[in-house]
């Protein structure tokens, strides 16, 4: 089966690709990699779920994401088609450790004057 190397590796790529990708993509890219780390998550869905994340971190790609406002469609495509293939393994608890993973990374962690009452 997968390494928790291996694993870690994804995260650190998608990490690093933050930015480049945005945070929509990475937020549901992050429901897929804490999915594949809950033990509850069965190993046929993990096939799919390492797939579609490999398909974001490596570079080749259907449509390069070199290419301004089309680069990442196809990422796009192939995450939501894996969210939609597992998605009764995303959890609300997979849901709340993405966006906690999100807020940081994309440093929206701190109350915003709306959110304060």
């Amino acid at each position: 089966m997968t390494t928790s190397t291996e694993t870690e590796g994804v995260f650190a790529r998608l990490k690093s690709a933050a930015t480049r990708i945005g945070k929509p993509l990475v937020e549901k890219a992050l429901y897929l990699y804490f999915a594949l780390k809950n033990p509850k998550t069965p190993a046929w869905a993990k096939k799919v779920i390492y797939g579609a994340l490999a398909y974001l971190v490596l570079p080749v790609d259907a449509i390069p994401d070199l290419l301004p406002g089309v680069g990442f469609t196809d990422d796009l495509s192939v995450i939501t088609a894996a969210l939609a293939t597992v998605s009764l393994y995303i959890t609300a608890d997979v849901k709340a450790q993405a966006k906690e993973k999100v807020n940081k990374w994309f440093n929206t962690d701190k109350p915003s004057i709306t959110d304060v009452k």
